[in-house]
């Protein structure tokens, strides 16, 4: 199956559809990552705090040693964790995640969060967000490790043929301007939250600008969050009516509309499922176009309604009042 791809400033392309393995339960990820090379994917996103990686580099060498594609068909991500931003830091994090991936080198190195931690030992995987869990009171600790410092630990890891790309996950407009004045290595990607109802339109414009491709997260909206008891009824831009009605137009699921909307934007996206039938028809989008009409229709759904959000999930689920965004 065809992919499209988004062109990167080194020349690199990247897919436009890929799978994202944020909830992806590590005795499903191997076969996971199997069928989705079998379906046409190539781009997996990861991260280390998602806590799957050793099961998700299992399915990557097997899809390798099957003969279904080679190393460099792939795209891989994975992301650097809170806890790793100091310099000293940054080479040994990616090095855990390549070991567990069972790569030589990445595609693309994220920083997952603006968001600094103490420093937790790599024996404990994932990290996770606290610094002492077993604490009577646990809390994140945060460590004041600018982001220029981890920036340019980052541009060593391009230097050094680790990593291809670096980029930026869940950062805003500013925080990128300020990257940029001091970046010898421009940020290839931004990876944010992105959707129907949080279509974030002058982030978007300011990346295109700038030349920094843009892969959103959470791309169906509020179906990855309800079981996690952040999104709650009536919050699916699945059920809209405008995506019901181009749904019924193109013939296509409501999924394939919103996944469409996101890549004709001009974004990446990185859908989650472990469903077969499901990777299927994530990847099925590249044989119809919405109308300019049915565009302007479903980007008219935005609340600026953020999902993901640390301002209001780190109080409720570590102990800490964390905003990151206004």
């Amino acid at each position: 199956m065809d992919v499209a791809t988004l062109r990167l400033g080194n020349g690199d392309r990247m897919p436009a559809v890929g799978l994202g393995l944020w909830k992806v339960e590590t005795e499903k990820a191997a076969r996971t990552i199997e069928d989705a090379v079998q379906c046409g994917y190539r781009h997996f996103d990861s991260a280390y705090d998602y806590g799957n990686e050793a099961e998700t580099g299992v399915g990557l060498r097997q899809a390798l040693a099957s003969g279904m594609c080679k190393r460099e068909d792939l795209w891989i991500t994975t992301k650097l964790w809170n806890a790793y931003h100091a310099p000293q830091h940054v080479r040994p994090a990616l090095e855990q995640s390549l070991k567990y991936l069972q790569l030589d080198y990445l595609d693309l190195f994220l920083i997952h969060f603006p968001i600094s931690l103490r420093f937790v030992p790599f024996e404990r995987y994932p990290p996770g967000w606290f610094y002492d869990p077993e604490a009577p009171q646990p809390r994140m600790e945060p460590a004041g490790v600018p982001i220029a410092d981890t920036w340019r630990a980052m541009e060593e890891l391009v230097r050094g043929g680790l990593v291809r790309n670096i980029g930026v996950s869940n950062f805003n407009v500013s925080l990128l301007r300020d990257l940029l004045s001091y970046a010898e290595i421009a940020p290839a990607v931004l990876q944010v939250e992105m959707h129907p109802f949080l279509t974030q339109e002058k982030l978007l414009r300011f990346c295109r600008e700038q030349g920094i491709t843009v892969t959103a997260f959470s791309p169906l909206g509020a179906s990855s969050y309800y079981s996690i008891g952040m999104a709650g009824e009536g919050e699916s831009a699945l059920e809209q009516l405008v995506v019901r009605d181009a749904a019924k137009r193109h013939e296509k699921s409501l999924a394939q509309i919103l996944l469409r909307w996101g890549v004709q934007r001009g974004t990446a996206v990185v859908p989650k499922t472990t469903r077969a039938e499901r990777l299927r028809e994530n990847l099925a989008i590249f044989d119809f176009a919405l109308t300019a009409e049915e565009m302007s229709a479903i980007g008219a759904l935005n609340r600026n309604r953020r999902f993901n959000d640390p301002g209001v999930f780190c109080e409720k689920a570590f102990n800490t009042f964390f905003p990151i965004y206004e």
